[in-house]
């Protein structure tokens, strides 16, 4: 595949490159299997909504049709699960959970990686969206398959990590 440079000029960077080196949804590294596409997401409803909404022409317009977005403020009932189950930007930048190449987050990083995006920072990411296993446990252990109503907040917080909690 011939790499395809994307420069990206929105509300959190003006300017910044990267380069497409793998075909969009494939050739991800061995350990990291999301249930989730990006457009599944958004679709179903993740970050209130909130997420993404300047960005539209670094992705797939196909992403965004139909997707639930509240461009003014996060609105919870735009999540497939109609909670909060997300801390704000500024709490995870105290963390130090933000990188300068991805500064909206894990999610950034990972639309970005579907797209055909490599960078450093893949194995540290891929290693946080592993530790999210253990809320899948947690879910297996205290609730019947199926049951939806149970642990709504972290079913939603599994589904902003690209887990299909529904089947849980």
């Amino acid at each position: 595949m011939k790499a395809i440079e994307i420069i990206v000029n929105d509300r959190m960077q003006q300017g910044y490159r990267y380069l497409l080196t793998k075909p969009a949804g494939r050739c991800f590294h061995a350990d990291f299997s999301p249930e989730l596409t990006p457009k599944q997401m958004l679709e179903l409803g993740v970050f209130g909504g909130k997420y993404m909404t300047d960005c539209r022409q670094e992705f797939p317009a196909s992403w965004f049709s139909g997707a639930k977005l509240s461009p003014d403020h996060a609105n919870p009932n735009m999540n497939l699960f109609k909670v909060t189950a997300s801390k704000p930007l500024s709490y995870w930048i105290k963390k130090g959970w933000i990188r300068h190449q991805d500064p909206r987050g894990w999610l950034q990083w990972y639309c970005r990686y579907y797209m055909g995006r490599r960078s450093e920072d893949d194995e540290r990411q891929i290693k946080r969206w592993k530790a999210m296993q253990r809320h899948v446990a947690q879910l297996r252990k205290h609730c019947h398959k199926g049951d939806l109503t149970c642990r709504p907040i972290q079913r939603q917080a599994l589904f902003h990590w690209a887990y299909d909690s529904r089947n849980m």
